[in-house]
């Protein structure tokens, strides 16, 4: 039995978990979230799970939270209220979710100087989201001494990019000098997700053609075949692929350059305007799924032309990935959005009833949870398998560290 604490920092949230990872599924021993660090008011939530062999308990605290240091801080204080301290589980080691591991890492690694260093060095790749990342491993490093620290990268699954799939079509040595790349992101939750459908389809994980779409704020696709990924819609940064939350996915490139040189906005204009105010929130004002739905219900056209941007977007890729593989065993969801609309599976898959895909009403609308939602007739077998970043990480320290032997 190994228990791992889990941390993925954001600009202005962290995010924690304790996991057990000798259960077979994984068991969540105690959760934590700080949202609005840096305000002047924020939100702390500590929850113990009755896993612990204690009744399942939860805090919330409204409080001005400086920095992640503070915020870190509160946490283990309440936690340690609720006897979830970390000391007190007995947790083994800290493993941190890292969106951006560039050309240097390929797998997860234990945490030292050096390698602080080389994710500094990346924030040039990644800087709204390595920064973060990187505060909240030296935060940890200071308020929790003596544990092991492991970095999980979200482009190391897709490492295994063929370089015609991963090389940009741009003078050689501007890309080599600049490692300029397709890197892809997500790839912890598209490891996870294929792997578990090959469980669930009880075959050989390295015999599948998988396509994988993680549908939530963020949303990317990946091509699997035989347990390697051959293609991926995010890129050099998360902004390239499927439409967002806030962000546009694909766009033509000379559009930055149209609004600079002739619109006169300013670099950090355009970042503003393509991270934050486009995608679902551009097209519609609604960057919440549920909130677009209900806005697509009532007739409201914004939204109409939003949902149906994201749909097509999502069949072209999944076309596109199918003649990329050749032949495909499984499509499955997963995400907020992909694990719960049930509405937007059955439309992007609607069109490929003549290449032998057919879904289960019944199953797509009902259930929750890992099932299949294709008939039994289906040449494809279509699923929703929830993801678990978090575990997936934990399980990575255990490997790293050689954590359970």
């Amino acid at each position: 039995m190994t228990r791992v604490l889990v941390i993925n920092s954001g600009s202005s949230s962290l995010k924690l978990q304790i996991i057990d990872t000798g259960a077979a599924a994984g068991a969540e021993l105690a959760w934590a979230l700080v949202e609005r660090i840096g305000e002047p008011v924020g939100t702390l939530t500590v929850r113990r799970s009755a896993l612990t062999g204690s009744p399942a308990e939860e805090r919330t605290v409204q409080a001005g939270f400086a920095d992640h240091s503070a915020a870190l801080a509160r946490v283990l204080e309440l936690a340690g209220e609720l006897r979830v301290h970390p000391t007190d589980l007995g947790v083994e080691a800290i493993g941190h979710r890292v969106v951006h591991g560039g050309p240097a890492f390929h797998s997860p690694v234990e945490v030292t100087p050096a390698v602080e260093a080389d994710i500094e060095k990346l924030e040039l790749l990644a800087p709204l989201h390595n920064p973060a990342n990187l505060r909240g491993i030296r935060v940890a490093r200071e308020l929790l001494p003596g544990l092991p620290h492991v970095a999980v990268f979200d482009t190391g699954f897709f490492h295994t990019l063929p370089a015609a799939a991963h090389t940009y079509a741009i003078d050689r040595e501007v890309a080599r000098k600049w490692d300029l790349r397709r890197y892809g992101f997500h790839g912890t939750s598209h490891e996870f997700v294929s792997r578990r459908t090959a469980d669930l389809l009880g075959r050989p994980y390295g015999e599948l053609n998988q396509i994988v779409l993680h549908l939530g704020n963020g949303a990317s696709a990946s091509a699997i075949t035989g347990g390697r990924a051959v293609d991926t819609s995010m890129g050099l940064t998360p902004l390239e692929g499927l439409v967002m939350g806030t962000r546009p996915g694909d766009l033509d490139p000379g559009l930055v350059i149209h609004l600079i040189r002739d619109r006169g906005m300013s670099p950090e204009d355009v970042s503003t305007l393509l991270n934050r105010r486009s995608g679902l929130e551009g097209l519609s004002g609604a960057r919440d799924f549920r909130e677009l739905l209900s806005r697509v219900d009532d007739g409201d056209a914004d939204a109409v032309l939003a949902y149906d941007v994201v749909i097509h977007r999502l069949r072209r890729y999944i076309g596109g990935y199918w003649a990329v593989l050749g032949e495909v065993d499984a499509i499955t969801f997963t995400a907020g959005v992909g694990e719960n609309v049930a509405r937007l599976r059955a439309d992007a898959l609607s069109t490929l009833g003549t290449w032998g895909v057919e879904i289960d009403r019944a199953a797509n609308e009902t259930g929750s949870g890992e099932r299949i939602i294709s008939t039994p007739g289906s040449r494809v077998t279509v699923l929703v398998v929830p993801t678990d970043e978090e575990l997936a990480i934990a399980r990575a320290c255990d490997a790293v560290l050689g954590l359970g032997e």
